[in-house]
């Protein structure tokens, strides 16, 4: 298994869809997370040394991990979750017939960043310009900050990028928002800022911004407020696939699955600290109230 960051999340969803389909890691099989590492410049070291293991399938997290993973190797079975397009990175032929070494799941939906925007102002409707946390690094997210710009501007919002690169730039960083005037963040469904997401909740906690998340897990630890895929059932879903290739299927012949499950969750307590009352038109579509 490669990606950018711990295994908190992952890993147990990844063994409990194995173990549903007959698997027991440690017994009938042995998952390696020693390449879930901390910043993206350590992924080819990673991604070379599973290579040399010769693995019989890599799981990848997020689309620079599934990138470098394809990277080192065009023969080992690569099952990708993520959040971005792999027929524009050049990762598969198409979603249907991937034609490669990569198959997986794909959490891909294009109208999502302007939904999220949208949640935002609900939430917090005097927000005029927002920053938009991503990782520069990443394979896409800078990319798509076109998509957050084009989401803005039919919701009359301003964004700008809030680049952080590693971890341990995330207090810096965040301390020093309040500095270009923006009211409001959005937080990108990166990797590493799931694997941060307790420092760098705690970090926008400090600055007192409304804040919107891509996925569950940030108000899980006290963020404000999140839409986006319930990255567990991403990767219990990627596990059927798994179970697939260790059966003798070629990746190249499994369609990418596309997750169909978007979740809303608010945080009550993050709410009322920042002194926010949360519509009654938010609460009554949430999946997840957390009070």
């Amino acid at each position: 298994m490669i990606g950018s960051g711990d295994d908190s999340y992952a890993v147990p969803a990844l063994r409990e869809g194995l173990r549903s389909r007959g698997y027991v890691d440690g017994s009938t099989i042995q998952i390696d997370i020693q390449s879930l590492v901390d910043r993206f410049d350590r992924l080819d070291e990673a991604a070379d040394r599973l290579v040399k293991q010769k693995v019989d399938v890599i799981v990848s997290y997020g689309a620079t991990a599934t990138t470098v993973a394809h990277k080192a190797t065009s023969t080992i079975p690569i099952v990708m979750v993520s959040g971005t397009d792999p027929v524009k990175l050049g990762l598969v032929t198409t979603l249907s017939k991937p034609g490669g070494n990569v198959t997986g799941v794909t959490f891909l939906h294009p109208e999502i960043d302007g939904k999220r925007l949208e949640i935002l102002r609900e939430a917090a409707p005097r927000i005029h310009r927002v920053g938009v946390v991503l990782n520069p690094a990443s394979a896409t997210e800078a990319p798509n900050f076109t998509r957050w710009e084009a989401a803005a501007r039919k919701l009359k919002l301003e964004v700008q990028p809030v680049e952080i690169r590693v971890q341990g730039d995330i207090d810096r960083v965040i301390g020093e928002v309040l500095q270009r005037r923006i009211d409001a963040l959005a937080v990108v469904g990166g990797t590493m800022f799931v694997a941060n997401r307790r420092q760098l909740v705690a970090a926008i906690a400090k600055i007192r911004l409304p804040t919107v998340y891509g996925s569950a897990e940030f108000p899980d630890v006290g963020g404000l407020i999140s839409y986006g895929p319930n990255i567990s059932d991403g990767f219990r879903q990627a596990a059927g696939q798994v179970d697939k290739i260790l059966k003798g299927a070629k990746p190249g012949d499994i369609p990418i699955e596309q997750a169909t499950k978007f979740e809303l969750a608010v945080n009550l307590r993050a709410a009322e600290a920042l002194g926010i009352a949360i519509p009654k038109s938010i609460l009554l579509r949430a999946n997840k109230v957390i009070e």
